[in-house]
């Protein structure tokens, strides 16, 4: 069988290329509010995961199943619907914290490590950089950063 090779890897392509190419200006516009966002939060540059995943820092993962990968701790990608946010720190170890401050966002959806927004200027930042600060707190506790 077949060792798995994960689709979304680091990639050489620029994050302000990718961004200035958003189509839709508000999305854009967005882009470049989460990307100042999470680098202000991460205190990390952005890099290209896959055609259209900004990442900031990375850990390496390894399943019982014996998957294994690198990932970044924290991104986002500008979809055309909506822009999406990769918090997978935020089911770890502050779910109750996390959980009050989702009540509190505005309109927003949630997936398994996802959360959807449709429209940025619907969602209180504040409230959504505390967010994304304790997913990078939380991702850095159980993956140790290395130096």
């Amino acid at each position: 069988m077949a060792k798995y090779e994960p689709k979304t890897k680091p990639t050489e392509v620029s994050v302000e290329d990718f961004i200035t190419a958003v189509p839709d200006p508000r999305r854009r516009e967005e882009a470049i509010e989460i990307n100042a966002m999470l680098r202000r939060v991460s205190g990390h540059e952005p890099k290209m995961w896959g055609p259209s995943i900004i990442g900031y820092g990375e850990y390496h993962y390894r399943y019982d199943s014996g998957h294994e990968g690198d990932a970044p701790r924290i991104g986002f990608s500008p979809r055309k619907a909506q822009l999406v946010l990769y918090l997978m720190g935020n089911y770890c170890d502050q779910q109750e914290e996390a959980d009050a401050l989702f009540a509190k966002l505005g309109k927003h959806s949630i997936g398994k490590s996802c959360l959807y927004i449709p429209r940025l200027a619907n969602v209180d930042a504040a409230v959504l950089e505390q967010l994304v600060k304790i997913s990078w707190d939380s991702m850095n506790k159980l993956y140790a950063p290395s130096s």
